[in-house]
């Protein structure tokens, strides 16, 4: 398929990303919002963790099942896209039904549905890039993924404290334990993802299997889930080495985030705002948090330009070690409250940029490196098991750092944070044994 395959315009590869500026929009809220919800709810600090397995266990086995079957899919909608527009529907369901939740179980049951179903969508967009853009476009696709990801997480993340400037009410209701101003959020986002994914599917056409006859006659064998398995396994240990030393980064990059996403926002309402689940400053340090979240997406959407232009002259490998020692430098400085560093809101902007910076090339760089060393047939399922490598840190942190925070970190959350600027330093370290294939061509 590769010798079809032709340079696409700017405008071209815009439109081949956009969906995912509608997922990131969908993230942005969940990842901005749901400690924050659970806390409204009434879960405790050190349950939290746990509530938010759904995210890393449906993408563990949500993708790599996507990426199989997308691989072996050719329907009028194409290879990827029927992927993309079904798992949109559930998702824009799951966005409506979450804000309206009235207990944990409930809020806990509309995640699963929504992580499940953003997992079914956004697998394929990976591999997409890799289908229709030539080896030397790849770079710019997906610093493209990276510009929309910027963009939707911004606005999403800007979205609660956008309705409260507007004079939408920060209270909860007698009939609503969660507040408008977070409840319009949801409604839009899932408006906002829908359309992105319909723009997608409607603008950009896939290529047919190289060998349509081929493909067709192994359409017709009956499927055999062991022969599947089987397949997928023998993949799985034979992966290339590229694939296995990012693996190793990808596991302390991603612990980093998981532990920022779940204590950020409960962090700074004790250790910034001094409030508690129910004070009224509670709800303005949930939005300052979002305000947060929204500072290094938008670093992350404004250095993604910078970094189309860098992968021009620089090898993605090294882009990337700087990337990730940045966000080490930012993170890390919030650990500084374990020595009694008071931080003011405005103060944690300096710690977002920099962890912007590395958003960016984690959205990015890892993924051109691993497409130019996998085979082109077998594109969607080793996407799909290179998020083993996000997903399986982020449940380690789900299950295990709920007791580092109660008896090594005095219960901080957001000397938590800090901790995952260690986890990125290593993640920079680690990085230095892995092979930027398009260089050494």
């Amino acid at each position: 398929m590769q010798n079809q395959i032709k340079e696409k315009s700017l405008s071209q590869i815009m439109f081949m990303c956009l969906g995912f500026f509608g997922i990131q929009f969908g993230w942005a809220l969940q990842m901005g919002n749901m400690s924050t919800i659970y806390a409204r709810l009434g879960a405790k600090e050190d349950q939290i963790p746990l509530l938010w397995l759904a995210a890393p266990v449906t993408g563990l086995l949500v993708q790599p099942l996507v990426g199989y079957f997308s691989d072996r899919t050719w329907c009028r909608l194409g290879r990827r896209r029927p992927y993309f527009l079904g798992g949109a529907i559930f998702s824009a369901i799951a966005l409506f039904l979450m804000p309206q939740a009235s207990a944990i179980w409930m809020a806990v049951i509309c995640l699963w549905v929504l992580d499940t179903s953003v997992n079914v969508s956004m697998e394929p967009f990976r591999a997409f890039v890799g289908d229709l853009l030539p080896e030397g476009q790849r770079k710019t696709g997906y610093a493209m993924q990276s510009v929309m990801i910027g963009a939707g997480a911004v606005i999403a993340s800007s979205l609660p404290l956008i309705l409260t400037k507007l004079g939408v009410s920060t209270q909860a209701t007698a009939d609503a334990v969660i507040p408008p101003s977070v409840r319009y959020s949801f409604y839009i986002g899932a408006v906002v993802l829908l359309c992105a994914i319909i723009a997608t599917v409607s603008s950009t056409p896939e290529y047919p299997p190289a060998d349509m006859q081929a493909f067709e006659a192994s359409k017709k064998e009956p499927f055999n889930p062991l022969k599947s398995l089987k397949e997928m396994g023998s993949a799985f240990i034979t992966m290339p080495q590229t694939m296995r030393r990012l693996a190793v980064v990808q596991f302390f990059t991603w612990a980093a985030f998981m532990i920022m996403w779940v204590y950020f926002s409960v962090g700074i309402a004790k250790a910034v705002f001094g409030a508690e689940p129910g004070m009224p400053e509670y709800e303005s340090a949930s939005n300052w948090a979002g305000t947060c979240f929204s500072v290094y997406n938008g670093v992350a959407f404004v250095v993604a330009f910078v970094l189309m232009a860098l992968t021009k002259k620089f090898s993605a490998k090294y882009i990337h070690i700087v990337c990730l020692f940045i966000g080490a430098l930012g993170l890390g400085s919030l650990g500084l409250t374990l020595f009694g560093v008071k931080f003011t809101p405005y103060m944690l902007f300096a710690p977002m940029v920099c962890v912007g910076v590395a958003w960016s090339s984690i959205l990015s760089m890892p993924y051109a490196l691993l497409s130019n060393s996998i085979p082109a047939e077998k594109m969607g399922f080793y996407m799909g098991v290179f998020n083993f490598f996000i997903v399986i840190p982020q449940i380690c942190v789900n299950f295990l750092f709920g007791y580092v925070m109660k008896h090594m970190l005095g219960g901080s959350a957001i000397a938590a944070v800090g901790v995952g600027g260690i986890s990125l330093f290593i993640a920079a370290l680690f990085m230095f044994r892995v092979k930027d294939h398009a260089e050494e061509k």
